[in-house]
């Protein structure tokens, strides 16, 4: 529900409110965890970690986020894999995954692509990329899954659940 305070002050990019959506980064160097952490967190929305995708697959089964920041090359489980399990699975097929890399050749953006990357970015990342990329893909998330909501009411009210 947006804030009436707000709207009046609100711009084109401020629609959706962020402080819901959930964020999970996942990448095995603790440096790399606590960037990414505190440039998501600056953007007013909840982030958990992971240090490997083994453990970003449990946490997805526990509590779905709204996008996911992946690190490709991590150990027991590239981000690569991690992606392409979450993206077969129908109930993850739609969680936003942008691939966050130190990898830069065309091959590895081709691979996170056939993965079902979302998005990609190279590492050392850019505050405002990553900002830019990560509202735009959470903001489609959020509206798609308050439409998802509002076409379900819309059925049961309507008698046809």
């Amino acid at each position: 529900m947006t804030d009436p305070t707000k709207a009046s002050h609100a711009g084109p990019s401020d629609e959706v409110d962020l402080s819901e959506a959930l964020v999970l980064v996942v990448d095995d160097h603790a440096q790399n965890l606590e960037l990414l952490h505190a440039y998501v967190e600056a953007m007013g929305c909840r982030v958990a970690t992971a240090p490997d995708g083994v453990e970003a697959l449990r946490m997805v089964d526990e509590a779905q986020p709204d996008l996911i920041l992946l690190d490709v090359m991590m150990p027991r489980m590239s981000g690569f894999q991690v992606c392409a399990k979450l993206k077969s699975d129908p109930a993850t097929r739609d969680i936003p995954i942008v691939m966050v890399t130190a990898l830069n050749e065309v091959g590895d953006v081709e691979r996170a692509v056939e993965s079902g990357a979302d998005d990609f970015l190279t590492k050392p990342v850019h505050r405002i990329e990553l900002a830019t990329r990560v509202k735009s893909l959470l903001r489609v998330r959020l509206l798609k899954k308050q439409l998802e909501a509002t076409l379900s009411e819309m059925r049961r009210l309507s008698g046809d659940e």
